[in-house]
């Protein structure tokens, strides 16, 4: 199996995780708030649909994305509260449809692509293999947002390394959208996979260290919970620095999620870190 019908594959089980949870859920359900600050289920939901539909825009007629880009920018902070907007108009049945349609065109659009074709997005550009991956993130990480409102808890799969992946591979990014000087020194990443072996990332001899639950870390990554709920140990100024801003997404820094309370991670951690993980990508 090549590289792009792995990932598509996993982004395959991701979306057929999330239609299962949103697929029984009754009027009430979609208008639960999420933890994302004036977004329901519903707005979670229609914020994939939207950018799969980008996505796949990308993939097919990317001179046509690079077109409608700056329009998009212009908006600023708050287009993706605007797109959420418009699609509370939509019955929960069309908007369910309308996901399933979206993901539909986006499997099928990057199925044709090589892993290493590039693409523009709301960030930097992307290869075809990191974009998949980056479509498998976000609906992992607005899943958790579905999750945190209907009470549901997910277990973790082998999928999440991809979200793992790219977290680690996104810090210079997370310095730069801040106007921050690139990270200064390496950091090492060991993390336990949900089945228990290790995943690691960084030089071995790196004196910054995260390390935990590969879980935590994705939660933290992703801007789902705050550094002191997890049981991540952070070690060394940068590797504080990165884990207090972290972010996996492309666009602009979000506000964070503040601490749920006393948690496993309760004084180990750095400071707050921003995101709503609401933004684009």
């Amino acid at each position: 199996m090549g590289l792009m019908d792995e990932l598509l594959a996993d982004l395959r089980a991701e979306t057929a995780e999330f239609d299962a949870m949103i697929g029984g859920l009754g009027p009430g359900e979609w208008e639960l708030p999420t933890p994302a600050e004036g977004w329901a289920v519903r707005d979670q939901v229609g914020h994939l649909a939207w950018f799969d539909d980008a996505a796949a825009l990308s993939a097919v007629d990317p001179e046509a994305f690079r077109a409608a880009l700056p329009a998009f920018l212009a908006r600023g902070e708050s287009a993706v509260d605007e797109l959420a907007a418009v699609s509370r108009g939509l019955t929960a049945a069309r908007l369910h449809e309308w996901f399933r349609e979206a993901r539909a065109r986006c499997l099928e659009a990057f199925a044709r692509l090589d892993a290493g074709a590039r693409l523009p997005w709301y960030g930097p550009e992307m290869s075809a293999a990191s974009f998949v991956t980056a479509r498998l993130m976000e609906t992992w990480a607005h899943g958790q947002d579905v999750a945190d409102a209907l009470g549901v808890e997910r277990v973790p799969t082998a999928r999440l390394r991809h979200v793992a992946t790219l977290g680690v591979r996104a810090m210079p990014y997370g310095f730069a959208v801040r106007g921050l000087e690139p990270p200064p020194r390496p950091v090492r990443v060991e993390l336990t996979m949900p089945d228990g072996s290790p995943w690691e990332a960084g030089p071995p001899a790196a004196a910054d260290v995260v390390r935990g639950p590969m879980l935590d870390f994705c939660l933290l990554v992703v801007q789902r919970r705050h550094l002191a709920d997890t049981s991540l140990l952070v070690r060394g100024e940068t590797a504080r620095t990165w884990t207090a801003i972290a972010q996996a997404f492309a666009g602009p820094p979000g506000k964070g999620r503040a601490p749920l309370g006393p948690g496993p991670g309760s004084g180990r951690g750095s400071e707050p870190g921003p995101g709503t993980g609401s933004e684009p990508g």
